[in-house]
């Protein structure tokens, strides 16, 4: 055994600290009974140094810490920590053989390789042997700053960091990694996002899962990460060279390489439960740590309480609880310089320990009110796996802002043919003021989405009426069944082109009404090039092609790219689509900023048989600017209307900018090239979208407000 110099240590701040001459160790578990840190040389199996700490000399309150001096920089390291083991008593699951997990490491040791099980021979068939690392802080962020992009100039894009560049068609040079996504922002560049949303980073186990495809016998791997492991810790298997530690510079690179595009960073956060599952999960960290602490437990008889579906639900209104979320959180903006995070089922932030729903729950308030994260995005899905559902009423702060499901929701009604959605669609077009018009609220508290990494992608929205998910192998149980599709006339792959047509032309119409929409628009990965998961409407296992981007799409469905691009561009150009206060009403008439219309000129039809709506933007009414009008008509019919159209403001005339029925590039217009209007009426086809945009006559001068 090899001996180290050690000193009592401090025990604030918690997890590792790099001090002159060595290292800080600080460790929380308020019923341990005794805490040995292990240390490791890189490529041992065993430790080469176990540390007791003192009781006396290095435990102060509930922290356990140890200062080790002259430490070798590739070191590893973990915790043995004893302890009662009465699951049904008092709860607690100490287990003094396992090496446990700092909840504060930076980096993990034993993932370095994607889908590799470390060491199977030791017991550890499933790859949960991981130990803590030291990673070097150093980093040149040459003057790296967060980028504090404005809400309504936020187009954000989902993706997934390994399934955006593994498929070999992305042509990256190190696929499914970091380094890999720098090589795409030329593309993201061009298709005009300004923010990422990463599905999650945080270390996870892939080969946690113990099912196989039932029909090619391939295992199956936890592709999406909704499984932390390690809060603090960057995946390794994210690293195109994760030895030692460098998976942090790498991210540290991308966040640089991004931020000089203009792009911005915003992590998806799991917070609400972690990898131990059950009780019949493995110990790797918190379960040993102290299982009482760090989980919500049923009163009685000591079970996890799974309001996340997963097993089990972290106790986030806990003070130790919640100074780790914040701790973590400020990490990510201080250290790694993200600039938002999305939290994962963050209705679970506003339960008790015993899940009773809190009125103000402290975690919520802490997270808006911390005065380092205060120019942080953050934004909650707003609902849990048990039924609390939020949207529109997480939070009174106007720092939160939401998952607007209820807009995918009425959007994807409108486009099934639906009856009584004409209503519910006109108040998401104009920003959900039924959820978020209150005092210090705004259009910008609701990012708008059509899909997202749960559920179809676009292609399937229009593809398929039902989910297709036995690949699975859970029987096809998994996922949600209320998809509101219709897969525009037969189910799957098809060689009709009819059917592929209006596919096609709803894809588009679907993107019109979220782009053109008030709030904040998020766009799937390869959405914008027709990118489908066969039916399958829930992909956290499919580390395949299936789950990864193809990117020959790209090339195959250029027109739909282009659509999606020029779209995009448009948004950003009129701040009539991107306002930051709601109308004066949501459903038109009073200050003539908004005016509402079925097909007839002047007329509105809010019945439920009507499946016709138009729109008139006035662009001299966002303070500031002087943009243009801009008429929107939306037919979810199954077949064409004939739609009145208003007179042009004086001086000016109708351009048609955008018809979604028309094949490319007659579909979209680039700026200032509309086709003129000859007529006062239009024909939109069955589930289509035309928009026209109000430009000066020939010889003429653009109109002042």
């Amino acid at each position: 055994m090899q001996t180290f110099v050690t000193s009592p240590g401090f025990p604030v701040p918690h997890g590792p600290t790099l001090v002159d001459g060595g290292v800080n160790f600080a460790l929380f578990s308020r019923h341990a009974e005794a805490v040995s840190l292990l240390l490791f040389a890189s490529a041992a199996t065993k430790p080469g140094a176990v540390i007791k700490l003192d009781p006396a000399r290095n435990r102060t309150g509930d922290i356990w810490h140890i200062l080790v001096h002259d430490l070798p920089p590739d070191l590893q390291y973990g915790y043995r920590v004893a302890g009662p083991s009465d699951p049904a008593g008092a709860g607690h699951r100490f287990a003094a053989d396992q090496v446990l997990l700092d909840p504060y490491a930076r980096a993990l040791a034993g993932g370095e390789q994607w889908g590799r099980v470390p060491d199977p021979g030791n017991g550890h068939k499933r790859g949960w042997l991981r130990r803590c690392l030291l990673p070097d802080p150093a980093f040149d962020w040459e003057g790296d700053r967060p980028l504090n992009i404005p809400l309504r100039d936020l187009v954000i894009y989902e993706l997934h960091v390994r399934g955006f560049t593994n498929h070999e068609s992305a042509a990256v040079a190190h696929p499914g990694t970091y380094a890999g996504l720098v090589d795409k922002i030329p593309y993201l560049r061009e298709l005009g996002v300004t923010a990422l949303e990463l599905m999650p980073v945080a270390e996870f186990n892939e080969n946690e899962l113990l099912q196989h495809n039932p029909v090619t016998g391939e295992r199956l791997r936890n592709l999406w990460g909704y499984s932390p492991l390690a809060f603090f810790a960057p995946k390794a298997g994210y690293a195109s060279d994760s030895r030692n530690g460098n998976q942090v510079r790498e991210f540290k690179g991308m966040v640089k390489a991004l931020h000089r595009a203009g792009i911005e960073v915003i992590l998806d956060v799991v917070y609400n439960h972690t990898a131990e599952g059950g009780g019949d999960g493995p110990v790797v960290s918190f379960r040993g740590l102290d299982n009482t602490i760090y989980y919500m437990l049923e009163p009685h008889s000591r079970d996890y309480l799974n309001f996340s579906g997963c097993g089990n639900t972290l106790n986030c209104n806990h003070p130790v609880v919640r100074q780790l979320i914040m701790n973590c959180l400020r990490y990510w903006v201080t250290e790694m310089h993200v600039d938002g995070f999305r939290f994962d089922l963050a209705s679970i932030m506003g339960r008790d320990a015993t899940g009773r729903i809190l009125a103000d729950p402290p975690m919520v308030e802490l997270i808006a009110e911390d005065p380092v994260l205060s120019r942080t995005k953050i934004i909650a899905e707003a609902w849990d796996a048990s039924g609390l559902y939020q949207v529109g009423r997480f939070s009174a702060s106007p720092r939160w802002a939401e998952w607007n499901g209820h807009f995918r929701d009425d959007v994807r009604a409108f486009l099934c043919d639906r009856e009584d959605s004409v209503r519910r669609l006109a108040t998401r077009i104009a920003g959900s003021s039924d959820l978020y018009q209150r005092s210090t609220l705004s259009p910008l508290n609701s990012i708008n989405f059509i899909t997202s990494h749960d559920g179809f992608t676009l292609h399937d929205l229009v593809s398929y009426n039902i989910k297709h998910n036995l690949a699975n192998g859970e029987d096809n149980r998994d996922g949600c069944d209320h998809n509101i599709s219709w897969n525009s006339g037969t189910e799957g792959d098809t060689t009709n082109r009819r059917i592929l047509a209006l596919r096609a032309r709803r894809q588009r119409t679907f993107a019109v009404i979220l782009f053109l929409s008030q709030g904040v628009p998020m766009l799937l990965a390869g959405d914008e090039f027709g990118r489908s998961q066969q039916g399958n409407n829930n992909a956290y296992c499919q580390d395949n092609e299936l789950g990864w981007v193809d990117w020959s799409l790209a090339r195959k469905n250029k027109g739909l790219l282009r659509f999606f691009r020029l779209l995009i561009a448009l948004r950003k150009g009129h701040a009539v689509f991107r306002r930051t206060t709601f109308f004066p009403t949501s459903e038109g008439g009073g200050a003539g900023e908004i005016h509402w219309q079925s097909a007839t000129r002047g007329k509105q039809d809010w019945s439920p048989e009507c499946k016709t709506l138009a729109f008139l933007l006035d662009g001299r009414a966002v303070p500031g600017t002087a943009d243009a009008d801009f008429f929107v008509m939306l037919n979810g019919h199954r077949q064409p209307r004939t739609f009145e159209i208003p007179v042009a403001r004086k001086g000016c005339r109708w351009l048609r900018v955008v018809d979604t029925a028309a094949p490319a590039p007659g579909d979209i217009a680039a700026e200032g090239q509309g086709v003129p209007m000859v007529s006062d009426t239009v024909e939109v086809a069955a589930m289509a979208a035309v928009v026209l945009m109000a430009a000066p006559r020939a010889g003429g001068r653009r109109p002042t407000p």
